[in-house]
Order: C-alpha cells, then structure tokens, then sequence
C-alpha cells in the first residue's frame, strides 16, 4: 500500500513545473494518482534541466564522434585521448538561476558541481574556467551579482584546490534579469580506467557517500526550469549551499575507493540528488533500484520523502559496490570523515521503489523516469537573415586614438585582472599560461604535454544570425587553441538561451545548434558533453542566445607554446587573413555607436582550419614569437593588447586607406596577428604564400608608444591605464 497521498491541483501541478499533458501521462503510466513523494519525483526527473525535454530531438544532430573520443555525451563529462594511455576528462555546466537569486553560493555550488562531474568519472580535476556575463553596469543589481558570483567562484575553487585556467566577463542589458554562470572543469585520468553511471548486477548495494542530507536545494531543478517573476526572492531556499572542503575529502576518498575494485558504477548528486542519480544508474544499465531512506544520513530531524528526494545538498555521490569491498570501502570513506551508507539495492524488476518508515511511498517505472521522459519537437521559426551592411554605412570615428581607449577601457573591453586575480591560477604548480592570453595552458604533471583551454561566444552575433554565431563561437576557441600552438581535441558546450515554448526562441536554439554542428564537423572537434540551461527569462525578457563553448587542445611540447605579448624590438608584425572589412554586430558599432543592427561576420570554415593549421605549425617550428587572434574590436585593439604585458610598443605603418574604421575595428573572422624574427620571415611568409593564406605586413615592435602612421600614435602607458583601470573602478561604485 502507498502512503503519502495528497491531493493534486492545477496549483500544486504548475508549482512543480508540470503541465496538464504531463500529467496526464503521468497517470497514463502508473496507473492511478501519485503519490507526493512521486510527483515530486516525476518533476525533478522531467524538468528541462535534467531531461532536455526540448533539447534533444536538436542535441542528436551535433558531431559527437571522433578518433580520440573515448567517452562522448551521455556521462557526467566527456573523455578524450591525449595519447600515452592518457585522457583529459571535462565539461561545461550552468548554475545561471541559482547565482541570480544567491550569487555567491549559486556560483560556488556551480563550481562544486562541474568539479564532481569530473572526478565522478575517475579523474583529478586539473583545470577550471568560468564564463560569467551580466547585465549593463548601470543596473541596480549588476555590482552585487558580480562581487557574489566571483567570490563565490574562487572561494570555492581556491579552495578546493584546482586552478582557473582561463574564462570570460561580459556584460549587457539582455542579462539584468538573468546573470549567466557557466563553469568548466578539466581532470586526468588513465584512459583504461574511467568510471561510468551504468548500473550492472543484480541485488548489489546501493551506497550513499559524502556529506549528509538536509533540505538546502529543495526543488532546485524545477526551479532552473523555470522563468523569474516578482516571486524571485521566495526562491532563495532553492539554493544549494556547498562546502569545498568536504568536496576535497570526497574526491580524494572517491579517487582512493576507485583504485580497489569497489566501483561498479557511480554518479554524481546534483541536480535533483538522490532522485536524479539513482534512476540514472538504473535506467542506463536496464535495472531497477529499491531505497530505504531510514538508512540515508541526514543532518535536519524530521525529513520528509520527499525532502530527502529532492534535496540537492552538496558533496553527495550514489555508488553501486562489489559486495566483496564493502568493508575495506567503509574504513576509507570512515577515514576521509564522510558517511559511506548501503542505503539500498539494484533489482531486476525495472522498478524505482522508495521506503520510508517501513512504507513504500514511491514505486515507479524506472525507465520512464529516465531515459525515456517527455520529449517535445517544439514549434520554431526561421531567424530572418539580415542583410550585410558595407563599411561605409558605419560612421567613421574623429579621433582614432579616443575610440581604442574607449573600446580597451570599457566594460568589454577592459581588463579581467579584478576578477582573475580572486582566483587561484597556480595552484598544483602546472599552470604554463594564465588568464590574459589566447588560452589557459597547464602542464600535464610528469610529461612535456599542455592541455589548452578556452570559452567562448559572441552572443550578438549569435542573436543577428543564429546560425553564423554558431560557428563563430566554435571556430573562435578553435583560433584560441591555434594561437597558443594546441591542437584542437573537442568541445564542450553550455547552450544558454530564453523560453523554448517561442517559436522566435526555439529558431535561435535551431540556428545555433546548426552552426554549432558544422563548425565542429569542418575543425574535427567533437561534442563529448555539455549542458543545456533554458527559461533564462524574467518577465517575458529573455537573454541574448548565449552558446558558450569551451575548447580543449593538445601540445606535445608545453615549452614551445607562445603568448600574445610582444617580446623583443624590431620584429615583424604580420597579420594572417586579411584586412577588416565587416563592422556589422562588431564591439565598434554597439559600444562607439550605439548600433547592434545588421549581420555579424560570415564564417569561412576552409579558411580557420588552413590558417589554424599553417600557424600550430608555424610555433611548433619555432618561427612565431607572438600570436594572437583578432575577434572583438579588431585589429586595433588586438595590436593594443599584445604591446601590453611587457609594455613593448609598435609602428604600423602599412594599412589601407580606404574605410580604415573598418580596417582598425572590423571583426572579420579566420585572422591571426603574428610577429617574426628577421631571420624567419622569407620562409614564413613564402609558406603562407604557397597555401594561399593572405599575408600583410604591417610593421615593426618597439618603442614605447603604438602609432598607426598618419592615423594615430598612443603611448602603451595610457594603453594600459585606460585597459586596467575600468573593473576596479566599477566594482568600487566611483563609475
């Protein structure tokens, strides 16, 4: 006999985020009315955030497969070959609703999260980034939102102990309602030694392991989705609160425990906790799973089933356990100071049964549950594709050397040092390249590899043209990875986009999707994992379609890597690709002149990948001594920041006449700023020649000042001013 009836209302189906239709399957499924432990259940596991219930149909379409694919998606992170029996283990998540309503603890479990993902999988976590963008500086609540969300990103990763490697800060007004918190990890593992959710073997022991249970995080994942309205602040309780400390024990008690033969399967507690990670290792390995919650610990009295449900408090992982090791498991999770609880056991019967206080309260399907919820085919429209605007019908600025200061020292262009420099970027004494460049670049310990690391989207350009944005903010971590001498390996993906239920938001998330694919298709960069994060919307407004994707790359040599920073005088400053032409959705039109019309960039994937190849080559040849790829602001603003790090200026003395607005700001794509030393440069640039790639040469390193002959000449002193002294401004309110 069940117990825990109650009464379902409309009111109590639209508070869990269920509509009549899925209800009504509901009841379709099981047969009679659910219990309120079940309906609880059925919310957390049919939500969009852990069912992709509008997402999926467009998620099988992208490019998941790959020669060094060793675990796409479909796992707690993706895994990738990184050659002599060893993988790189990464993903990217979101924790957007959370870090809205509580920022400093919505990021912080952000992190948390994405970290156990990782050593979930067997992996010690190496590498963090993060991408964080919110609303214009002149709202209300943008300075709060990125004080707590940057504490609470490095007061989490700091101490835990894993270094933020790279990332990106953005802001604008589509965000004031909405910040976006995505966080990436990367971890190491034995290629031969990655652990999976799957659940195998029946009657085996269901074991609950880490820190105990309380309500903090109640109803999470139906509120992630979910849009905001007046009610934000009554969702505060939905919160998870972490602990970064626990997390440390219980990575190394996990990583310990794997090395025994214990671990048949394991998965992470995260969103939807213990409902979410038991009906996923069940319903992967075609099992059912019983559970007794009288024996889950729990560090509040009185708990319902249905709290213990869907409580998604911190530093929890579900294990199923060679019955032979429990003893020897025990004393290590004893010795870690965590709860190690048989809390239940696999069955045959495809059944997902919760007792509590000798009552089943929940018995159900287990595949419905899981892989096999509600999946839509929603309604979309095709994003009008609007024309491409010649330079000419951009006004040309009257003084070129205000507009790079305003362009370098504004809120998206300025420096990120205030915000890096909170997080700890040399922690495990690995990292050969920190935030400020191209890519974060860490050594692999006990090799010469790298791994690089980037994150990036351009979200106007994605909402001008869905489908161009797409592939730019593939192929733009692709130039990253390039410019620091990686191989592009795969990516990661954090869709992060409004209301699917509009057919004018569904064609965004089509769109992108379609560019997202063929980029990754052209440049051989799989999707191993990623993460959907739709609803970003408060009173109907939603975001700017945000893909955020993170790369990850493979240098053989971590010494021959290179920076963007001009290194020594009287080098040759090449640019690879062409002169800018495009200024459409570029950082000079919305921040200069106020315009976010027209088309973006068109995207040539032949040309990134032949310009991405020939440039590797060219560092791994030893000839490049500088790199850096040219995206928002253009060519000026790159040159700017390569004379920057060393303080190191430039004469630019060879730039067409015509339309140089466009020549010094336009953001035309598949272009690369290189300098050379004397000796190379016949043969570099015959090289490039031969395989047809456009080679200009505009000057010369040196001095103290950036001059743009006939143009404009700005010392690199007021270069650096104007770049480092936004962010902290901002963040002491004297702007």
């Amino acid at each position: 006999m069940l117990n825990n009836t109650v009464e379902i209302t409309p009111e109590l189906l639209d508070a869990h985020g269920l509509k009549p239709e899925e209800y009504q399957r509901i009841l379709e499924l099981i047969g009679r009315t659910p219990t309120f432990t079940e309906l609880g259940i059925f919310s957390a596991m049919w939500n969009e955030h852990c069912s992709y219930k509008s997402s999926k149909k467009w998620l099988r379409t992208l490019p998941t497969k790959g020669p060094r694919v060793i675990q796409g998606p479909g796992e707690n992170a993706g895994v990738v070959d990184i050659d002599d029996g060893q993988a790189v283990v990464f993903k990217m998540e979101s924790h957007n609703h959370p870090s809205y309503i509580e920022p400093y603890q919505g990021a912080a479990t952000g992190v948390g999260g994405i970290l156990r993902d990782v050593f979930t999988m067997g992996a010690r976590p190496v590498a963090a980034m993060n991408a964080l963008r919110f609303g214009e500086p002149e709202h209300q609540r943008t300075r709060h939102l990125v004080s707590g969300v940057v504490s609470g990103v490095g007061g989490y990763g700091n101490s835990f102990g894993v270094p933020t490697v790279g990332g990106e800060v953005e802001f604008h007004k589509s965000y004031n309602g909405n910040c976006l918190v995505n966080a990436f990890a990367a971890g190491l593992a034995d290629a031969d030694k990655i652990f999976l959710s799957e659940a195998k073997g029946v009657g085996l022991p269901v074991v609950y392991l880490g820190a105990k249970t309380g309500r903090d995080g109640v109803g999470g994942a139906t509120m992630a989705s979910a849009e905001f309205d007046e009610t934000i602040e009554e969702k505060r309780p939905t919160v998870q609160v972490g602990d970064p400390f626990t997390e440390k024990c219980l990575m190394e008690a996990c990583l310990e425990l794997m090395k025994t033969g214990a671990v048949i399967a394991i998965q992470d507690m995260g969103a939807a906790g213990l409902t979410c990670s038991a009906v996923e290792m069940g319903a992967k390995g075609n099992l059912g799973i019983e559970l007794d919650l009288d024996l889950v610990p729990t560090r509040e009295e009185n708990m319902s089933a249905y709290e213990m449900m869907l409580s998604e408090s911190q530093e929890r992982m579900l294990m199923v356990l060679e019955p032979s090791k429990e003893e020897e498991a025990a004393k290590i999770f004893t010795k870690w100071g965590l709860d190690f609880a048989i809390c239940g056991k696999t069955t045959d019967t495809l059944r997902f049964i919760i007792k509590h206080h000798g009552e089943v309260v929940a018995d159900l399907p287990i595949k419905e549950l899981g892989d096999e919820a509600p999946e839509y085919d929603r309604p979309w429209v095709q994003w009008p594709e609007p024309e491409v605007s010649p330079a000419s019908d951009f006004a040309a600025p009257n003084d070129y050397a205000a507009t790079l200061l305003q362009l370098l020292g504004g809120a998206n262009g300025s420096s990120r040092r205030w915000v890096y420099e909170q997080y700890d970027t040399l922690i495990q004494g690995n990292s050969a390249a920190t935030p400020g460049g191209d890519a974060g670049v860490i050594r692999v310990e006990g090799t010469n590899k790298g791994l690089a690391f980037s994150v990036d989207v351009n979200p106007r350009y994605c909402y001008a043209n869905p489908y161009e944005g797409g592939k730019q903010a593939v192929a733009e971590t692709y130039r990253n990875l390039c410019a620091v001498g990686a191989l592009p390996l795969a990516v990661t993906d954090n869709l992060n986009f409004g209301n699917p239920e509009k057919p004018e938001i569904m064609g965004q998330f089509v769109g992108c999707l379609k560019g997202i694919g063929e980029a990754c298709e052209a440049l051989e960069t799989p999707i191993v994992s990623g993460n959907v994060s739709l609803y970003n919307e408060t009173f109907g407004e939603g975001i700017l379609p945000t893909p955020a994707i993170g790369a990850v790359g493979l240098l053989k040599d971590v010494t021959q890597r290179v920076g963007i920073a001009f290194t020594a005088a009287d080098e040759t400053i090449i640019l690879l690709g062409g002169h800018g032409t495009h200024l459409g959705q570029s950082q000079y039109a919305s921040e200069v002149l106020g315009n976010e019309a027209g088309a973006p960039p068109p995207v040539n994937l032949d040309k990134e990948k032949r310009i991405g190849t020939f440039v590797r080559e060219a560092i791994s040849k030893g000839r490049l001594t500088s790199v850096h790829d040219l995206s928002s602001g253009g060519l000026a603003v790159a040159l700017a920041e390569m004379t920057l790090p060393k303080g190191m200026g430039a004469s630019i003395n060879a730039l067409p006449e015509e339309n140089q607005h466009a020549v010094l700001f336009g953001e035309d794509q598949g272009r690369y700023l290189v300098t050379v030393k004397p000796t190379d440069l016949a043969a570099f640039v015959e090289d490039a020649i031969d395989l047809g790639i456009q080679v200009d040469e505009l000057g010369q390193t040196g001095g103290s000042d950036l001059t743009f002959a006939g143009i404009a000449t700005i010392s690199v002193s007021q270069l650096k001013s104007a770049h480092e002294g936004w962010f902290p401004t901002f963040m002491a309110g004297t702007c």
